[in-house]
Formats: structure tokens, sequence, C-alpha cells
């Protein structure tokens, strides 16, 4: 049952509803266990985090926070205090962070988006449908960094997505405080008279490694358990302000005359702009369009270089805004394994180049018990296609769902039209205080010219709970399953995925959980789809580990020695590194493996892995070391090392991957990164380096430079000599300027 958080206009009284509320020494009245006051706001709020309007002294509070790591259930060892207001236009949320050791508090984080789970940090979670499915999330910590995501089903977390809100932080000897300015129109939302709001705060205390929440804090809860969160009730008249958003922007490129690994030049240079513009429609006050015209993602992040030693295809996440917000209600399958839609098909080729959007169209939200999405973009260049998603979920029971979903593409030249379909179905459950989560889906595609509606389909359990975290799938896809907008890693084949981990808390040397997976080890089996999953002899690939050691300790550090059994069964031969081709053959071969990952709340923090044994007849040593150093300031280094040393019996190799990664951030809204990465096996080197300056939030000014080079040893123009530099792979120099229009 959720505990309500009951807001009330200045001047009604509602003293009758709130009994005996207790008062709290930081001003206002602290909420019983049903209701919080918060006052209406006549006048402009100054937003600075101090707390200075006289509506905050006599707002209504919540302070009983409890924690969920590392002790359950108990009172939270610093205070916390959050009080909550609102205007026409926004949502005000205040959290007051007491810290008796401020000097232990941790700020490293400046840039929009950092991952803040190496600072002091505090999350709002908004259920503004309040259908306990589906939320907003706004972060921020004691230097004023803002992080969003948008949450989804069960664990679907879009953390690439970014709202319109504002926050202000200051601090003081006694703690820090953020005050949050959240407006109407970037929540979604059920108008009219005294809606509801599902809402949690959650609090971490990085020197402690201490998580405190308002409410859902049992282990087997969390955060994210929605059907445990508290609510926002008596919001009064709401209304989502400007039913529509115009994001024009104006584009300059130079890009680089590009050249072959020689020198020889293969395309001319040229001097180009562009323009276009993105809109954001509010059809109902659930429901929202998204347009775009002559779209352009140049400001996106460079995709980062993968050394891929299997004869699979590799997965790469979605990036580009304009596909990030409520992603998540396009996901019909398994991400990574097998997805009926996957966004990186649309306006990109199977290389990661871009093609032209010429239109695209997106609209979203619930209607009713209905989530519905719905997706259409016009691509043009050599791939002149016409892609549309469209997908479906009813609510069943407390968070369950049933769904469906279509894709098509269709392509120029008489082509001819590709089509996938599938429905699916998630029971998330709680039994006895325990979490289970039976799912399934089941999807077909079509082809011109291939007979017939190839299948896929997957039937899992999981069972994700403190001392016992247990998850079992089977899979089926048919060798001509083809999703036009999809990823499917391989076909043909039955799969079975699974593990049970036993997870104690001993207490003692530091240890705060550990984890095993011993008798029982974890598995992933594939076998031929004329075959049995039962039978070894038909198994194309299996994996299996056992975790004989492994776990968390008190100050975050993670470790694992984990030993492991592969085998692969390649029907034909394939280049495993260049140069090195295995041969056709049945191979098995075991592995042992060290983790050791220090916690980054540290200034600076390492991580090694290690993994060594047998490999395709021969022997291996992979080798993973990551740095990173995060002084508290405005610099942020890091540098990961990958290496694979193989000697086969075909052939010996060395693999070897390395990226650098510095950030500058000069304030909140202003930062430099620079990225460099280098594989051996492509014998290439690429920079990226990207400024981002937000005057205010929902605009943008990027600056982008991006260029590649050869390090081919025999190369005459090899990078670093500087003659390299005028011989570039591939290069751009890009502006972008975005602007907010609120019409």
């Amino acid at each position: 049952m959720r505990t309500r958080v009951s807001i009330a206009l200045a001047g009604i009284s509602i003293l009758s509803r709130i009994g005996a509320a207790q008062q709290d020494t930081s001003g206002g009245r602290r909420a019983s266990s049903a209701t919080i006051r918060a006052t209406l706001i006549r006048a402009p709020v100054t937003l600075d985090g101090r707390l200075d309007e006289p509506f905050w002294a006599a707002a209504d509070s919540i302070d009983d926070f409890r924690q969920r790591e590392p002790l359950e259930g108990s009172p939270a060892t610093e205070r916390t205090v959050v009080k909550v207001a609102y205007d026409a236009e926004a949502l005000y949320i205040v959290v007051r962070c007491y810290d008796s050791n401020m000097r232990g508090v941790r700020p490293s984080q400046l840039r929009r988006d950092a991952d803040l789970s190496s600072d002091d940090n505090v999350q709002l979670l908004i259920d503004s449908y309040d259908d306990r499915r589906s939320a907003f999330v706004f972060a921020t910590n004691p230097n004023g960094a803002m992080w969003d995501a948008q949450f989804s089903g069960v664990d679907e977390l879009n953390d690439n997505w970014n709202g319109i809100w504002e926050v202000a932080v200051s601090r003081d000897s006694a703690g820090w405080t953020a005050e949050f300015r959240t407006p109407l129109l970037a929540l979604r939302f059920h108008a009219g008279t005294n809606p509801e709001f599902g809402f949690n705060v959650r609090r971490f205390i990085r020197r402690k490694n201490e998580e405190d929440l308002w409410r859902s804090y049992g282990r087997a809860q969390g955060f994210y358990r929605l059907n445990n969160e508290g609510t926002i009730t008596d919001l009064g008249d709401l209304h989502r302000p400007h039913d529509i958003e115009l994001y024009p922007y104006a584009l300059g490129r130079a890009v680089e005359t590009e050249h072959d690994s020689v020198g020889r030049e293969t395309m001319g240079g040229y001097f180009g702009g562009k323009g276009g513009v993105d809109a954001k429609l509010g059809i109902t006050p659930t429901l929202t369009a998204d347009v775009t015209v002559s779209t352009d993602f140049a400001q996106v992040e460079a995709d980062q270089q993968v050394i891929n030693l299997t004869r699979f295809p590799f997965f790469f996440p979605e990036k580009r805004q304009f596909f990030l917000e409520s992603s998540g209600q396009f996901d019909l399958g398994t991400p990574g394994r097998v997805q009926l839609f996957y966004s990186r098909r649309v306006g990109l080729d199977t290389s990661g180049t871009p093609v032209p959007i010429l239109t695209g169209g997106r609209l979203y939200g619930r209607l009713g018990p209905w989530r519905i999405g719905v997706l259409d973009a016009q691509t043009g260049g050599a791939d002149k296609a016409n892609d549309a998603v469209v997908r479906v979920q009813h609510d069943l029971f407390d968070r369950s769902y049933i769904g469906a979903i279509g894709t098509i593409h269709a392509g120029s030249g008489g082509q001819g039209v590709q089509r996938a379909g599938g429905v699916d179905l998630d029971l998330p459950l709680v039994a006895h205080g325990a979490n289970l989560e039976p799912k399934f889906w089941i999807a077909g595609s079509q082809t011109p010219g291939m007979p017939g509606t190839p299948l896929a389909w997957r039937l899992s359990t999981d069972n994700p709970n403190d001392l016992f975290d247990n998850f079992v799938s089977l899979y089926r896809i048919d060798s001509g399953f083809a999703p036009p907008l999809g990823f499917v890693r391989r076909t043909g084949i039955w799969e079975t995925t699974g593990h049970v981990d036993f997870m104690p808390r001993p207490g003692v040397l530091g240890i705060r959980q550990l984890d095993f997976t011993f008798p029982i080890p974890s598995w992933d089996i594939i076998a031929n789809e004329t075959g049995s999953l039962l039978r070894s002899a038909d198994w194309q690939t299996a994996w299996f580990e056992w975790r004989v050691f492994g776990g968390d300790r008190q100050n975050g550090d993670h470790f694992e020695i984990n030993f492991q059994r592969l085998m692969d069964a390649p029907s034909g031969t394939f280049e495993v590194f260049r140069g090195v081709v295995i041969q056709p053959g049945r191979y098995w071969w075991s592995r042992y493996e060290l983790q050791y990952f220090m916690n980054t709340g540290r200034p600076l923090s390492f991580g090694a892995f290690v993994n060594w044994g047998a490999f395709y007849g021969g022997h291996s040593t992979d080798l993973e070391l990551t740095a990173a150093w995060r002084g508290g300031g405005h610099l942020i280094v890091s540098t990961d090392l990958t290496r694979t040393k193989a000697e086969l019996p075909v052939g010996a190799f060395t693999a070897v991957l390395l990226a650098s990664r510095l950030e500058y951030d000069f304030n909140t809204r202003t930062s430099l990164l620079a990225f460099v990465q280098h594989d051996n096996e492509s014998e290439r080197v690429d920079f990226n380096v990207r400024f981002h300056w937000i005057p205010v939030i929902g605009d943008d000014v990027f600056v982008v430079w991006n260029s590649g080079y050869t390090t081919e040893p025999l190369a005459r123009f090899r990078f670093p000599d500087t003659r390299a530099l005028a011989r570039p792979l591939n290069g751009a120099f890009v502006v972008k300027v975005v602007h907010r229009l609120t019409p």
C-alpha cells in the first residue's frame, strides 16, 4: 500500500486530514504517515538552493528516511528533509541533506548526464501518470550537476533522455540543499483538479555507501519498485502549459578530404551548412507527438570501438536524442540478442555511417489503460526508404501488461516491403515478499522472395531477490527470422540462459555481500534448431561460469574469482583476428578469471580484469585495466586498456584497444570532452572532441571535431607522424546551435 503525500493550497485548511502531525524543527509541520501539506506559490521564485522564500518555512516536510543499504530498515545515519510546493507552471521540491561531516561529502561531477554514482547524490522519482508503471527521475549532487532518466516497466531505465528542468544547490557547515524546479511541461499527467503523482526520494551517501529511501527501502524492493512509492495529492487544478515546443537548429560543417591507409585521396572535402527543426506537440495531456524535419545528429558522441573476437555481430546502444524519449515503449524482445525494433536501423547503415533522415515523426504516451508508440521515418541517400513501427501495451493487474508490435521497411527500387510483428506478456509478481517475473514473447518476420513467416520466441522467469537471484530462459529463433528494423545476433537456434546466485551477507572482514554461483553455474547454451539443448552433440556454443568467490566490500569495491568452461563448434572458417583464421571443428576449453574494481567514489580509482586459459586449441590471456582520476574539481581523466595475447595452432596475435577520455567542466552547463581511441585490428586512431554549452535549459551550442588516422606500420603517413595530419582517413569540424521555442 502506498503512503500518501498530500499537497494543499494555502489558506485551505486540511488540519482535519493530517491529524496529529509532528512539528519539524526546520520549519513547517512534519508530515504524518498519510499526508504532507505544502503552500501554493503566489510570487516569483528565485531558484538558489538557499530556501530564503517564506513559503518554504511554512511548508510541511518528510524526514522519515530508512536505510536500504547497509542496514535494511534502520534509520538513516544522516537526516534528510524533503518539502514540496507548486505553482501554475512547475513543481518545486527541496531536499535538505544534513551531514555531520561535510569534509567527507563527495562532489566530483559537474557535467549534465554524468554518472553521479561516484558522488553523494539525491534522486527524485515522479510517477506523474500515477500508474505505478513509469516515472521521471531527476537527480543532482552537491555541485548541482543534472542527471535525469525515464523509467518504465520493471527494470527499463532510459538515462539518455533529457528533460527541461532546473536545480540549484547550496552548501554550508551543516549540510547541502538541492532545490528542484520541474516545469509541468516536462511531465506527462492527467490534467484536471487534484491529480495525483507517485513520488519517492533516494539519498546516497558516498563515503558510507549508504542508500536511504523515503519509501520502498526493503532490499527486495528499491527505488524503482513503483508499487511501494508514496503519492503527492491535492495538486489543485493542473494543466500542461504550451501545447507545442519547437527546436530549430542551424549547422555549419567543414569536412576534410578523406584518404585511404596509404595516403591516397578517396573523397574530396567540402564546406556546407543546413538547418532543420524538431517539434514536440502535446496532443493530449498524456499523449505527445515528436516531428523532425531535416534531422542531423552531428553533436552525438562517437561510438566506442570494440575488438570483436567472436563470429557474431556486436550491439551498439542508441545515442540520438530523437529516438530516446520513451524509447522503452518500443521494446519487444531481449536487448543485445534479438529485438523487433532497434532504432539504429533507422538513419544509420550497418557500419554506423549516418543515412539522411528527411522527415520523421513519433507518437507516444497513454490513453487510459493503453500505452501507445508510433514511429515513422523517411530516409534518403543510397538507403532511401520508409520505416514505420507501431507498438501498443494494455495494463493487466498491478504492474503487468500484454502488448504487440508491428514494423515495416519499404525500400526503393522495387525491393518490396519487409515486415515483422510480435506479441509479449509480462507478469511481475510479489509472492510472500519475494519478486517473481514470468515473461513471454513471440515474433515473426516476412521478407520478399522468402516463403513463410519464420518465428522467434522466448519464455523466461526471473526471481531477483537479496539472498537468491535466479533466472532461466528458453529461446527458439528460426533460421530465416529477419526483422527489417530489428537486431538478431544469431538465427537457426535453440538457446537457454540462466543463473542461480546465492548472495549471503556475512558482515565480517569488511564484506557487505558475497555472490556465489556454485555448485550450479551460470550458463548460456545454444543448439542447432534441428537439434536438442539436452544433447551436447547438437550444441553450437556453450558457456558455463562458476563464481567460486565474489561480492562487494563495505567500501564499495567489487571482486570476483571465476572458473569457466566454453565450447564453440564453427561450421565454417572465420577470422578471429586479422590474418588468424579458425578452422571448422568442435572446441572445448577451460579458463580462469580474476576481477577487482575499486568504487568510483575514490579520487583515484583502479580496476583490473584478467582471464586466462585454453582458447581454440591454444592459449590466450585477456587483460583489462581501467583508471580514473576525479579530483573533485573540474577535471576528470580516465583510461581503459584491453589486451588479448593468443598463441593458437593457426597463428598468434596480440589485440590491443586503448581508449582515453579527458573531461573539463567549466560549470554545470559548459563542458569540454576529448576522447581518443586506438585499436591494432583496424590499425587506426580516432579523435572526438566535443564542446557543449547550455545557455539556458533547452538551448544547446555544440562544437565538435572528429578525425581518424591510420596507424598501419608500413603506411607512409602513419600517426603520430605529423605528416599524417594532412592525410586523415576521415575528419569533420561541426558547429551546431539549437534554440528552444514555446510559442
